[in-house]
């Protein structure tokens, strides 16, 4: 079957319910570059769109056997990216959220306590941070400051999950002694 076959909805819609590769891949040709245009209007972000229409496309694959053959095709691609840009937009701006909450209640344990004794804590944490065993120092550093995730951290160093675990948990428990409550928002502070 030709690619010019494939100008009709419904056969097109056919082929793909029955795997046929070339109809997605005349699916990929066909609407990629249209689809990341319409992405980027909604993101204004490059990559962005290109990991939506990305994911708008291997989901169309995934759930080929779902489709009507009645279905507008182009339709549904736009619609599903107009929806999976709403997806992300709600879960970033929920993030967004947390961390205006989270903005605030620093700002506000700055203001209750003066710049001096904050600069003063946030210098004594830097300290203790430093007095920390070596290797429980490295892996709290490779995890707050560098933002890598506990499995990130174990393979990077050779060591299992469970020992970056241990050694994260003895450093907070270290420091969560001297420091108390004001300890996750020196660390912000601190490390953001």
């Amino acid at each position: 079957m030709s690619s010019h076959d494939f100008s009709d909805n419904s056969q097109l819609i056919q082929r793909l319910k029955k795997g046929d590769q070339k109809a997605y891949t005349y699916i990929i040709d066909m609407y990629f570059d249209k689809l990341c245009v319409y992405g980027y209007g909604l993101s204004r972000n490059t990559a962005i769109a290109e990991d939506i229409v990305q994911n708008c496309l291997l989901k169309t694959w995934e759930k080929r056997a779902q489709l009507e053959e009645t279905l507008s095709l182009k339709s549904y691609l736009y619609k599903m990216v107009y929806n999976e840009f709403v997806d992300i937009y709600r879960r970033n701006k929920s993030v967004s959220a947390l961390e205006e909450n989270y903005q605030k209640s620093v700002e506000s344990f700055m203001v209750t306590d003066d710049e001096e004794s904050f600069q003063a804590a946030v210098n004594a944490v830097r300290k203790e941070i430093d007095k920390l065993p070596e290797k429980c120092k490295n892996i709290f550093i490779l995890s707050k400051k560098e933002g890598l995730t506990n499995a990130e951290i174990a393979e990077h160093l050779g060591i299992s999950i469970k020992t970056v675990e241990a050694q994260i948990t003895k450093a907070f428990s270290i420091l969560r002694e001297i420091f108390k409550d004001k300890l996750p928002y020196i660390l912000f502070t601190l490390f953001r």
